[in-house]
């Protein structure tokens, strides 16, 4: 028997409508579920402009304000009406009628600050605001019988949305079209399976398409859809959940708690057990109680962020939510898919290899019917469509759209004659172990090369038996181009003790052989999941010795992710397709590409608008410096918040003056934490992220603190036993403020290292300007500083030299205790 006759002989469904030659068929689009006979039914053509215009006018409109960063409102508010602002307005209101302007600086370098983080932060809202436009996926809207991309906002009441797979269902409607549309709903229901919908089924907001394709109607919108109230609210920009600040948080928390029974006991002891002129005991409780607040922290860190926000924006990299630079940052585990990250969305046929002497001719016709009859082809579909388009000789009267899950699609194609289903996947899926096909394949998918079969099946196309009984009719290799800064990306990843794991659902020793391209460790060790345990101590195992995982099912990513994550690894997913959906959402970080499904964009934190993954170090990088750079400046002003709360501590137990007023304090913190902490927030800083934020600064802000303490009360009572007589108490105060300021800069260079130019220029700038307002007779007066005589200044350093001294060694003890 010829190939032709053996490829066409089949006849007629069993039980179906008999179908002569050259009779008229309905169109390939749409087309029903391949469950249903399809029957030609006229499309809907939707809402016409005037009835959209009427539903407007009604207020049925989906209004729902989808915002990527708070409102300026919110900004305001949140710089501006703090804790520790309220405190610190109160005592500067104090200082404006018992001491002299000076004594207030405190107040106005608040207000500095607060200006700074408002407008850091409104320069980030408007690079997210502008990103997240350009970003923003348009549903397709059919009106007047026109289908278009129109925005979320802009769907009315009765719209008619059309969908497509990776398509996220954006309101809440009724399916009137139906096209082997499955819908995965398990964002919102936790059903993993996803759900054949039919028309008259419904399909709610937050629920996307993971195959096949059709139209609903919206039955509502707004406000009344709650599925898209949860939605709108988990994609929302925000400034919590992350490691750094709640840790922030609890270090201010502890901060406050101290602060009430040490500022409690200062004021009794300086306003009542003292007695010394009233305003003057006034504003040395007030220069005791400010320095505990380490008011600037909580800027620099938004300061910091919105920074690493603009910086990235302008690479084209939208972070949905800000947190996710500095959980970039603390990944030791990234998940890639392969297709659309390691490899450019594209595709090209590179040869057809029919198989038994099938006809070549005849093969493409059905390629090109099998291309026809999806109205919405995946990458693989559409480079067969380019390489093989449709003649319009075979007629497809039922289809069956790919699905991740069965690595498979297929037609069943009218010839005239007959009838005969068609399956176009993956060979090894479709085909027996043992089949001599395989043997081909697994030559080609050496090279790197991505194989489909062709193959011709007696069952069903909807029977679970169409894949069991497939027959192979020939190989389609399509070549992948594979992305020119992957291979960098992965050196990088490398470098920075990050492990890659590739995992996709294509055949594995294709997609092992296209990591070994990219230089990936471990690609030549490829895992087929299908042979993965389904125990997830097992599979951790398993994943932790591989790099490279081929043929795994979108929910096999999701176990992977969660298997990783129960031992403890901090995960990234990146991918763009739909089966990339589940795992996204479940790991730590989800980077989406800008080109991928709307439902990848709708559940990563990150998305990258120009599909570049080397754009991933960069926001990597970003997150290291946040993080690293923060530690460095909290570490500063909490040394700050411990020496004052210590040296109100030693004042009250030894019933003496406050030996400062607010504005020595605000002079050494300008100069010690207040400049070099804004330069130092903002610096480079490669330094893989540690987790425990909080012990880590307060292991070294502790001794620091108490040795500063310590060194300052000590040199302050050594000057009032040197000093008497009139003035003495400006002498005792800058003598102590001689120490305080030499141990504190020298803190500030500990921090500063590992040096660089500009690093020893700031801290040198720093000591400059104090060793200025020492020797300036009018910034003497003006912040109430001289040191008289020579024996108690020199004193003064002699004491902050051995303070510096046990700060080399505490924080070198510290180190060796707590190796990075």
């Amino acid at each position: 028997m010829s190939q032709r006759a053996r490829i066409d002989t089949e006849g007629p469904e069993p039980g179906g409508p008999s179908i002569s030659a050259g009779a008229e068929l309905d169109p390939v689009h749409p087309v029903k579920p391949p469950a249903a006979r399809r029957e030609h039914v006229t499309p809907p053509t939707g809402l016409t402009s005037a009835e959209v215009e009427e539903r407007i006018a009604r207020g049925e409109v989906n209004d729902v304000p989808v915002r990527s960063s708070r409102s300026t409102v919110d900004i305001v508010r949140g710089n501006v009406f703090t804790r520790f602002n309220a405190i610190i307005g109160v005592l500067w209101v104090i200082m404006f009628f018992v001491a002299p302007i000076q004594d207030s600086l405190f107040g106005f370098v608040i207000i500095a600050n607060t200006g700074i983080g408002i407008i850091q932060e409104l320069r980030a809202k408007r690079t997210l605001d502008g990103l997240a436009v350009i970003g923003e996926a348009k549903p397709t809207v059919r009106r007047d019988g026109r289908a278009g991309g129109i925005s979320t906002s802009a769907i009315v009441l009765g719209d008619l949305i059309e969908l497509g797979p990776g398509d996220k269902v954006v309101v809440d409607g009724v399916v009137a079209e139906a096209d082997g549309l499955e819908i995965d709903e398990s964002l919102l229901t936790g059903e993993a399976d996803p759900v054949v919908k039919q028309p008259g089924d419904p399909v709610m907001s937050g629920s996307f398409v993971v195959a096949g394709g059709g139209a609903f109607e919206a039955t509502k919108v707004g406000r009344e859809a709650y599925a898209a109230q949860l939605a709108e609210e988990a994609s929302r920009f925000t400034l919590v959940h992350s490691e750094l600040r709640s840790g922030i948080s609890t270090i201010l928390k502890y901060v406050t708690w101290m602060m009430v029974p040490t500022a409690t006991g200062l004021i009794i002891s300086q306003l009542i057990v003292k007695d010394n002129d009233f305003k003057d005991s006034v504003a040395r409780t007030v220069g005791g109680i400010v320095p505990m607040i380490p008011e600037g922290l909580v800027l620099l860190t938004s300061v910091a962020f919105a920074i690493g926000v603009v910086r990235l924006g302008r690479k084209q990299c939208l972070v949905q939510e800000l947190p996710a630079i500095e959980g970039l940052a603390r990944v030791d585990v990234v998940c890639l898919d392969k297709t659309g990250t390691l490899t450019e969305g594209g595709m090209d046929v590179t040869e057809l290899r029919p198989l038994d002497d099938a006809d070549p001719a005849y093969v493409r016709r059905v390629l090109g019917a099998i291309g026809a009859s999806d109205p919405r082809p995946n990458a693989s579909l559409a480079a067969v469509i380019d390489a093989h388009p449709d003649d319009g000789t075979l007629k497809p009267v039922q289809s069956l759209p790919f699905s991740s899950a069965r690595k498979y699609s297929g037609a069943r194609l009218y010839d005239g004659e007959g009838t005969t289903t068609w399956l176009l996947g993956a060979p090894d899926v479709l085909l027996a172990e043992d089949d001599p096909a395989l043997a081909a394949t697994e030559q080609l998918n050496q090279q790197g090369l991505r194989v489909l079969l062709l193959a011709r099946s007696t069952a069903e196309l909807d029977s679970p038996r169409a894949a069991t009984d497939a027959e192979a009719v020939a190989l389609v290799v399509l070549e992948q181009r594979l992305r020119p800064d992957a291979s960098d990306t992965l050196r990088y990843f490398a470098e920075q003790d990050v492990a890659a794991k590739v995992i996709s659902g294509d055949n594995a020793v294709s997609v092992g052989a296209v990591a070994a391209k990219l230089g990936l460790p471990g690609a030549e060790h490829t895992v087929d999941a299908r042979r993965l345990p389904t125990d997830a101590d097992a599979l951790a195992s398993d994943l932790e010795a591989g790099s490279v995982f081929g043929r795994v099912t979108p929910q096999q990513k999701r176990d992977m992710v969660g298997a990783l994550q129960s031992r403890g690894h901090t995960v990234a997913m990146t991918g763009d397709g739909v089966n990339d959906v589940l795992a996204l959402k479940d790991a730590d970080i989800g980077v989406a590409m800008g080109s991928g499904s709307e439902a990848t964009r709708a559940v990563a934190q990150i998305v990258l608008l120009n599909n570049s993954f080397a754009t991933l170090p960069s926001v990597v990088a970003e997150g290291r410096r946040v993080i690293g750079n923060i530690t460095r400046v909290a570490t500063l002003f909490l040394t700050k918040t411990v020496y004052s709360v210590l040296l109100a501590v030693l004042v009250v137990c030894s019933q003496v003056e406050y030996p400062f007023l607010p504005r020595h304090l605000t002079l050494l913190s300008t100069l010690t934490i207040g400049v070099p902490a804004f330069f130092l927030a903002l610096a480079p800083n490669k330094e893989r992220a540690r987790p425990h934020f909080v012990s880590r600064v307060m292991r070294y802000a502790v001794p620091a603190g108490v040795i500063a303490a310590a060194a300052t009360f000590s040199t302050y009572l050594l000057a009032r036993s040197h000093y008497s007589g009139p003035g003495s108490l400006e002498a005792e105060t800058s003598a102590a403020t001689l120490t305080l300021f030499l141990v504190s800069i020298w803190v500030l260079a500990i921090i500063a290292r590992p040096y660089t130019w500009w690093r020893l220029c700031l801290v040198g700038a720093m000591a400059l300007g104090f060793v200025i307002v020492l020797i300036v007779p009018w910034l003497q007066d003006f912040f109430a500083l001289k040191l008289v005589g020579v024996q108690l200044p020199w004193t003064a350093v002699a004491v902050a030299t051995a303070g510096a001294v046990l700060l080399e060694f505490s924080w070198r003890w510290v180190d060796r205790k707590h190796p990075a």
